[in-house]
């Protein structure tokens, strides 16, 4: 059994994907939601707040805020906003 003292960190795991042009390609062009979701999952933990809670504050159904099932960990956001112009 491998110890974990030998397994590779996830750094060195992203600096080898992105030697692939296709995985450095995908890297690129999924930075922004990938650091979008970072920025939600954090705050979500920081207010100890479920997706259900942080949906609620926001005004919308659970299923507008969620990380998809299947392991992307893509962040989907369907919010709807008034936008009143200014006089």
């Amino acid at each position: 059994m491998t110890k974990l003292s030998e397994l590779k960190t996830g750094e060195e795991l992203r600096a080898e994907d992105a030697c692939d042009p296709e995985v450095a390609a995908e890297l690129e062009r999924t930075a922004v939601a990938n650091q979008l979701a970072i920025v939600v999952i954090q705050y979500r933990v920081d207010h100890g707040l479920t997706q259900t809670a942080l949906a609620r504050e926001l005004g919308v159904k659970q299923p507008a805020v969620c990380l998809s099932g299947n392991g992307s960990g893509y962040l989907t956001f369907h919010l709807k906003t008034d936008v009143t112009p200014s006089p």
